[in-house]
């Protein structure tokens, strides 16, 4: 069966990973002197296949225990620490029973909802509820990474999702348990730039001065070209001139809008024959026509000043100044109060980004289904 080489959904091997060359040996050299990275770039740019990318490094393999642990979904600590837990076991998996069943030895406070199958393997059988103590927990995961056998490299999603917990304690929490554990370094990964920047530069945050900020940018043109081609043409189809290039300037460089796109083009494609650029629109046609049902959804469950707003924002594109008269003016919005109001709620909600005072609507493809549709 041929396997579609345009990966867009986690990592499989070097060989369907582009570049990125500089930015792991930065990370490795800034982890393996001791230093902890805060690592920030909008989301799907590629920033989790960075990670995953330099944890698959012979070095690291050979010389470091690895987690990489996704707290986008959790809301408080609890949720936290049953993460963090599931993915250090999972991650431990590949290492066979022995190096699983000694992690799941120092989770005392877990002992009751933990399972083993027919073969001895430890797994969680738990429900939020069930973790009582959470900073027991918290604390016993600590202990193992302090005394596990091999330094460990600790690298957390969306990071700046603890700053939203209940507990407000949380980042102190966590800061106190980093600094004590002389045996792991770690990657804070996170997406939104204007929070990461306050947890980790504001003087009054825990995390103050703690880690080296690192940010990616879009993959380099002159990288992502010839990668891309490559993949596409080793089974024998072809490519017309700037079809790749074409992709890469309509979705900014951005790793997962192109690789999406270039896998739909793929698809379309068969053996010997020639995509051009004319079959790019059909590709993208084809991706808002899988996702309408959800953009409409997504927008039903809008606040009408949000959708009004949100709106706007599809069509500027990248819209700044939107307290200003011309903006208000130019898509007939009511007024500045209206518009503060809205942002916030989309950015709440995450249906919009800012950086650097440019606004856009966080999924491009959402952005460009609004654009022909309303």
């Amino acid at each position: 069966m041929e396997v579609n080489p345009f990966v867009i959904y986690g990592y499989v091997s070097e060989e369907f990973f582009c570049d990125r060359e500089q930015e792991t040996k930065e990370l490795y050299d800034s982890l393996r002197n001791g230093r902890n990275i805060s690592l920030i770039a909008p989301r799907r740019i590629g920033k989790s296949g960075l990670i995953d990318h330099l944890f698959h490094q012979d070095e690291v393999e050979k010389n470091y225990y690895t987690f990489h642990i996704d707290i986008y979904a959790t809301k408080n600590l609890q949720e936290f620490v049953l993460s963090m837990g599931k993915d250090i076991l999972a991650s431990l998996q590949p290492r066979g029973k022995r190096i699983m069943r000694i992690f799941v030895s120092y989770l005392k406070s877990l002992q009751p909802g933990l399972s083993y199958d027919e073969t001895g393997t430890p797994s969680f059988n738990l429900s939020i509820g069930e973790i009582h103590t959470p900073e027991t927990t918290l604390d016993e995961i600590f202990r193992y990474l302090e005394e596990a056998d091999k330094p460990c490299i600790v690298a957390i999603d969306e990071f700046q999702t603890i700053a939203d917990y209940p507990e407000r304690t949380t980042e102190a929490l966590l800061r106190t348990h980093i600094q004590r554990c002389h045996n792991a370094n770690f990657i804070f990964s996170g997406s939104q730039r204007s929070m990461m920047a306050e947890m980790f530069l504001s003087a009054a945050r825990p995390f103050y001065q703690s880690s080296t900020t690192m940010n990616i940018d879009a993959l380099s043109k002159t990288k992502y070209i010839p990668f891309a081609e490559r993949l596409f043409c080793r089974d024998g189809r072809r490519l017309e001139n700037g079809v790749v290039e074409e992709v890469y300037n309509r979705f900014d460089g951005i790793t997962w809008y192109m690789q999406r796109v270039m896998n739909e083009l793929f698809g379309m494609t068969r053996e010997g024959e020639l995509c051009t650029k004319t079959m790019i629109d059909i590709a993208v046609d084809h991706i808002l026509h899988l996702n309408e049902f959800n953009y409409q959804s997504l927008l039903f469950q809008l606040p009408a000043k949000q959708k009004e707003l949100l709106v706007a924002i599809a069509h500027a594109g990248k819209a700044q100044n939107m307290l200003s008269q011309k903006f208000i003016r130019r898509y007939r919005l009511p007024s500045a109060s209206f518009v503060q109001s809205a942002t916030k709620g989309l950015l709440e909600k995450e249906f919009i980004t800012e950086s650097l005072g440019v606004y856009e609507v966080y999924d491009k493809f959402f952005s460009l289904w609004i654009k022909r549709n309303l």
